[in-house]
């Protein structure tokens, strides 16, 4: 199994925009150094989150690292121009030595509407045109192309070419069976969210995607999958780790209640028997894993990046403990196919 560190960048204490940028800059020279596979930035346009710009942070961070693997969490493609996105990400897989990764969908949020004129009507048809003429300028020279929500392409030359011939791209899913049809039709890996949920909804569409995958005619061998977690804290003891994480919780259901949201899981002890949060000793954790792996057959996973109200010196040694015991224990038990390697 691989472990990418992944942030929305989220918001909500009282330091400058700067320093919180500067430490997600931060948070990933410390994931290379930990032994992370990859370290992934989201897109969000509004409130709390600074995530507006994904592949300026991921050009900083690309900097001041040099191995670890860099994904979008994912890339908003129904609120871009899709040339535009190509350009941009195109350089900063040249700055990065072949070392991006995409994770795309139809992003979600109340500014989208505001801000990009995009709607919950037409918001899954944009993602797939525009993910179609996207995926045509990372393999082809010269495009000719006629969509519905940009103006057309004759022969157009897009610079600069690719230096990973294509890219790999993932489709994050959370809910919709759209973004899980476009991934099995053009035989691209699928990014379960598996955070809000119980795991039986996440599993099913991960079935839909391999279903799909076979009708397109892939190999069932060639599908691959990922998934998300809801939150993680591990000390030596399950006792330590849940009263530490306790009022971490319990301060995010209270922000629900005050938003008039209903939690899925009311408690700490409920959202780690039913949910994707990792809070435990290293062993239950290993077991929770195994038992999620078991329904999805993931390869990939993700962790929360940020402190998300731990002590930096809580974050930093729970996820030291992750990488000693936690994830060589899940690398032996699940096999998982290596990154690609840059191709010119």
């Amino acid at each position: 199994m691989k472990f990418l560190a992944i942030t929305l960048i989220a918001h909500h204490d009282d330091r400058s925009p700067t320093e919180r940028l500067r430490e997600v800059v931060e948070n990933a020279v410390l994931a290379e150094q930990l032994g992370f596979d990859g370290f992934g930035v989201g897109e969000r346009h509004e409130r709390p989150f600074l995530s507006s710009s994904p592949p300026v942070v991921l050009a900083n961070i690309a900097a001041r690292t040099a191995t670890i693997r860099l994904f979008t969490a994912v890339t908003t493609l129904s609120l871009l121009d899709p040339v535009r996105a190509y350009e941009d990400y195109a350089t900063l897989d040249h700055l990065s030595d072949g070392r991006l990764e995409l994770i795309i969908g139809k992003g979600n949020g109340t500014a989208q509407a505001q801000l990009f004129h995009v709607t919950p009507e037409d918001q899954w048809e944009r993602n797939r045109e525009g993910y179609e003429l996207f995926r045509r300028l990372w393999r082809e020279d010269k495009v000719t192309w006629e969509g519905r929500f940009r103006p057309p392409l004759t022969d157009a030359e897009v610079l600069p070419r690719p230096l990973q011939r294509p890219i790999r791209v993932w489709h994050g899913s959370a809910t919709s069976k759209e973004s899980v049809e476009l991934a099995a039709r053009y035989g691209d890996p699928l990014f379960s969210a598996n955070v809000t949920n119980p795991i039986e909804p996440y599993a099913e569409l991960i079935d839909h995607y391999r279903e799909r995958w076979a009708h397109h005619g892939h190999d069932p061998a060639d599908a691959l999958v990922g998934a998300g977690t809801a939150g993680f804290y591990t000390a030596r003891t399950s006792q330590e780790a849940i009263a530490t994480y306790r009022p971490i919780y319990d301060a995010r259901i209270a922000l629900l209640a005050e938003l008039g949201v209903r939690p899925v899981f009311p408690t700490l002890e409920d959202a780690i028997e039913r949910g994707s949060i990792l809070v435990g000793s290293p062993q239950q954790i290993v077991d929770k894993v195994l038992r999620y792996h078991k329904r999805f057959g993931h390869e990939v996973m993700h962790l929360h990046a940020d402190a998300d109200g731990l002590t930096p010196r809580q974050h930093r040694d729970a996820l030291e403990l992750f990488q000693a015991e936690i994830a060589p224990a899940l690398r032996e038990a699940v096999p998982s196919r290596p990154f690609p390697g840059r191709t010119s």
